[in-house]
């Protein structure tokens, strides 16, 4: 598949191409017309808009991504591997160990989706030029047209699919999560703004039919929210929250401001992976349990009976507890729940710090520390301060349905991006 170095001239401006894949003769079919810039340009316009004064990384169209020299390289280097481990397996080439066969094996396996899309994406450019030869026949134009526009839409759905296959999945993403979240600065007001977002995410849950269930709820007087934490259970729910940890701006006239006046407030959001039992495992030696009685609204069981659980991991100081069941067991159990979330979330800390360390990353590093968003009341807006991003109508985007999915995947899609970038660097591919 590798051919000689080009350039394919788009318009004033030119492409410099290294390794032409078929994604990219594709654009060549349509270089003349603009066709497939079109196509694009459709597929990827955003009614989300962004500010470039806080534009913080760019957000690159799979277009874009398929001009770098480095995807090119490192694509044509997982043919080539593809191609050598295939020769092994079937014995093509010279004898090697049962070890060596059985690491070959292994590899063909993992590289099968992403050579067989590659191919794919071959006989579509395929079809695509056929198509283009027919368009100049008047009475075979509109069915040309047709056939051009789904050979198009093909094309940018196995270039994504591509890409995909190519970012490494992270060890904590088909886990389930416990969620917490935590007033910060600006008294009721944050506590208040603490309990719109915690009902934001039970409303994200449901809306992608998750489980939610409540660990901890401690109320203010005013009816906000000091603190509060729960398990959330179902299909990516943690690869779809995790970039929702850090601090959370709120920007708004109070309800007991007299004077009108504009506050800032705080709240902070945390999101732990909750790793099962087989794949972490806690020594019971290692824990101090405490029961108490229950504190807060509930009714005739509060305070009757040591009901509440504190659980203490002795080694690093690790606190959690629960009180929202009338069953100490059940709320032992989710107090155990959080307690192995906290201490998974600290052990992922501690093996990814030497890598986000070494690089800048972009996105950020979902830590409690770091300012992600502002919700602007009195412009009705919300901005993700990592991309720039900036969606309005605060109203629908706090139910936790299409506005927040939308944003979320515009972050989540920067992230592939890094890690895409990542993977290259590693493999000794440079970024041009």
């Amino acid at each position: 598949m590798c051919e000689v170095s080009h350039q394919l001239k788009l318009g004033r401006s030119s492409v410099c191409m290294f390794w032409k894949t078929p994604f990219e003769r594709a654009l060549k079919v349509n270089c003349q017309t603009g066709g497939f810039n079109e196509y694009l340009k459709k597929q990827t316009a955003r009614t989300l808009h962004t500010g470039s004064s806080m534009m913080v990384a760019k957000l690159l169209s799979v277009e874009e991504l398929f001009a770098k020299r480095s995807l090119q390289g490192y694509l044509k280097k997982m043919e080539i591997d593809y191609r050598e481990c295939l020769k092994a397996v079937d014995g093509t080439e010279e004898r090697c160990s049962e070890d060596e066969l059985r690491a070959k094996r292994t590899r063909v396996s993992l590289l099968a989706p992403l050579i067989h899309s590659i191919r794919e994406l071959e006989t579509k450019q395929r079809e695509l030029a056929e198509t283009e030869t027919l368009l100049e026949d008047p009475a075979l134009r509109e069915l040309a047209e047709i056939e051009r526009e789904n050979c198009l839409k093909d094309i940018q759905d196995l270039s994504k699919k591509i890409l995909e296959l190519l970012i490494p999945e992270e060890e904590a993403d088909l886990s389930d999560l416990v969620l917490e979240v935590t007033a910060g600065v600006g008294g009721q007001e944050a506590m208040l703004f603490t309990a719109e977002v915690f009902d934001m995410y039970q409303g994200y849950a449901q809306h992608h039919g998750w489980s939610f269930d409540t660990l901890e709820y401690m109320k203010s007087d005013l009816g906000g929210l000091r603190h509060a934490s729960a398990s959330i259970s179902g299909p990516l729910c943690y690869k779809k929250f995790k970039f929702e940890g850090g601090v959370h701006r709120v920007q708004r006239v109070p309800k007991t401001e007299k004077q009108g006046r504009m506050h800032t407030s705080t709240m902070t959001v945390a999101v732990l992976p909750q790793p099962t039992e087989i794949s972490f495992t806690i020594n019971s030696k290692d824990l101090r349990i405490e029961t108490k009685r229950a504190s807060g609204a509930g009714g005739q069981h509060v305070n009757t009976t040591d009901s509440a659980v504190r659980i203490v991991h002795l080694p690093t100081g690790v606190v959690a507890e629960c009180q929202q069941e009338r069953s100490q067991l059940k709320n032992r159990e989710k107090a155990m729940k959080a307690l192995r979330a906290k201490l998974y979330s600290m052990k992922l800390e501690e093996e990814t710090s030497k890598r986000y360390n070494q690089r800048k990353i972009q996105i950020g590093t979902k830590g409690r520390s770091e300012k992600i968003r502002t919700y602007n009341f009195a412009q009705d807006r919300i901005t993700d301060h990592r991309i720039g991003m900036t969606v309005h109508d605060i109203k629908n985007f706090l139910m936790g349905e299409d506005l927040l999915d939308e944003m979320n995947s515009s972050v989540c899609e920067l992230s592939n991006q890094e890690a895409l970038m990542e993977l290259l660097e590693e493999n000794g591919q440079d970024n041009l």
